[in-house]
């Protein structure tokens, strides 16, 4: 989300700033001045929308279709001798909880438009209300892997990250679609939405020409942010906040507004209460809030590093796991090598953000309802058993997962279950860290029971893996909530489309009444 009305500021009223500019060039520059390879730290999460360009998104799946445009994004960036390093969110903070439920509410309401629009005329409507597959977010990072990338998940706010990663590395720039990169004293912030891939153009939103233009210095700019409103410092609470109430003049009026009343502000030491000018006239919470917000923007090197408060995991997990568990859940979670377990693990929470699915529809189970069992399963193998091996009650976990009816006021407490094979629930450490034989039969036999289908274990190596796993997550919905589409759609992708190539998979048509049977 960034800063409220900055990035409309910016461009309507700041053109100054908005520079075009040759990302080839700028890496020529770059090695004639650093003498270092040029680095490009990239938002994954603010490109998922450019990268899925495939045209019947309503259907998803097209896995093929989408490695091929990742894997030729990332050659025109090499070809140009330019690293790349991805990051994507690994956590959502619970300072930004009420920001995130807000937006997936929002998202539900054009989910409902989108629906609406197909019962109505048969197809899918248009961009404007496309819908990313739900589970993108979670498996690009296995796919940029795949092609030699660098990849990194977050432990904290993921846009601080990569602001931190680019300002301590003397990165080249930071390719996203977030006004928070204006903000952040760090790297060049870099247009996703205005690159051009072919010609490897884009536009770099310049901070110390946008200062320049509303009469501040970069130190002032994270003032600024936080009483314009972001993530952390609520738009609504600043509006009670603003010495002068908001009437509803254009956004630029506000921005600059706002930057005349910062800049108004004494800033002399004397006057200063922490981050905050003395002379900034609120409430004791809402000083303290707006010393949250500017905080997060602080990276390290900053003369007030010193005042960020840096998140560690509940020490009330630590007796159901060992700390070496708890040392690697956060090394294969920030290398992008794992998913949920990190979180639940060390806080107790996860999340699963929206999916195409009709609120209005009462005959199908919500996603999240239907794969529960599973997840308690899971949830049972990580934390049942204590250092010691023995039994200790669990804590339940708290998901915040979106589905129809589910209005997200609090999060559900979802308990786990052990997980039941003939060897009795296996140590964590054990599976993670030992190897063997008896290891390896070990493990299988715990993921196929996490499915409840510990019957197919006389099938591994008679099959191959991928298709163990397709059997295994057909028999669980079949189990679960009979749907013939649902079914017909895991076959397919996982025996029919591995045969065809990207092009001949772009080309199939699929027609309106496809459309119209996959949503009943």
């Amino acid at each position: 989300m960034g800063v409220k009305g900055l990035q409309s500021f910016v461009e309507r009223c700041c053109p100054e700033a908005c520079v075009t500019v040759n990302l080839r060039d700028m890496a020529r520059q770059h090695v004639t001045k650093n003498q270092q390879r040029p680095t490009l730290v990239v938002d994954g999460m603010s490109c998922l929308c450019h990268w899925y360009s495939c045209m019947n998104w309503v259907c998803g799946g097209q896995w093929t279709e989408y490695m091929e445009v990742l894997k030729k994004w990332v050659e025109a960036f090499t070809s140009a001798g330019i690293k790349l390093v991805f990051f994507f969110d690994g956590v959502v903070e619970e300072q930004k909880r009420p920001e995130w439920v807000k937006r997936r509410l929002r998202v539900n309401k054009d989910i409902l438009k989108i629906f609406n629009h197909i019962k109505q005329h048969g197809e899918q409507p248009g961009q404007q209300f496309s819908c990313l597959p739900s589970a993108l977010a979670t498996f690009t990072p296995f796919a940029l892997r795949s092609l030699g990338q660098d990849v990194f998940c977050s432990v904290r706010e993921a846009d601080y990250e990569i602001a931190s990663y680019a300002c301590c590395h003397g990165s080249m720039g930071i390719l996203g679609q977030d006004t928070d990169f204006i903000i952040y004293d760090s790297a060049p912030y870099l247009s996703v939405a205005k690159l051009r891939i072919n010609g490897l153009t884009t536009v770099m939103y310049d901070r110390q020409r946008l200062c320049r233009n509303i009469g501040l210095s970069v130190t002032q700019l994270p003032l600024l942010a936080c009483l314009l409103g972001n993530d952390v410092v609520s738009e609504e609470l600043m509006q009670r906040t603003n010495p002068a109430p908001y009437s509803g003049p254009p956004q630029g009026e506000v921005v600059l507004a706002v930057a005349q009343f910062v800049s108004s502000l004494s800033a002399s030491a004397e006057e200063k209460t922490g981050l905050i000018p003395h002379s900034l006239n609120v409430a004791s919470s809402q000083r303290e809030l707006l010393k949250k917000g500017i905080c997060s923007y602080l990276l390290p090197g900053h003369k007030d590093y010193e005042l960020v408060g840096i998140s560690v995991p509940p020490s009330a997990f630590e007796k159901y796991v060992s700390p070496e568990i708890l040392k690697a859940c956060r090394e294969k979670h920030v290398a992008a090598e794992g998913f949920m377990v990190y979180s639940v693990v060390c806080a107790g929470v996860t999340e699963c953000s929206n999916s195409l699915e009709d609120e209005e529809d009462e005959e199908l189970l919500p996603q999240a309802l239907v794969f529960k069992p599973c997840r308690q399963r899971i949830y049972g193998l990580l934390l049942l058993l204590g250092k010691d091996g023995s039994s200790v009650d669990a804590p339940a976990i708290r998901e915040w997962f979106v589905f129809p009816g589910n209005p997200l006021k609090e999060a559900d407490t979802v308990h786990p279950v052990p997980i039941n094979i003939p060897c009795g629930q296996p140590s964590l450490d054990l599976l993670w860290f030992s190897s063997g034989p008896e290891v390896s039969a070990l493990r299988l036999a715990a993921f196929l029971t996490v499915f409840d289908c510990l019957h197919y274990s006389d099938l591994h190596g008679e099959i191959g893996d991928s298709l163990l796993a397709a059997l295994c997550l057909v028999t669980y919905i079949v189990l679960q909530t009979l749907s013939e589409e649902d079914v017909d759609a895991y076959l397919s992708q996982a025996v029919c489309l591995r045969l065809k190539s990207p092009l001949e998979l772009w080309q199939i048509e699929v027609s309106h009444t496809r459309i119209i049977i996959s949503i009943i």
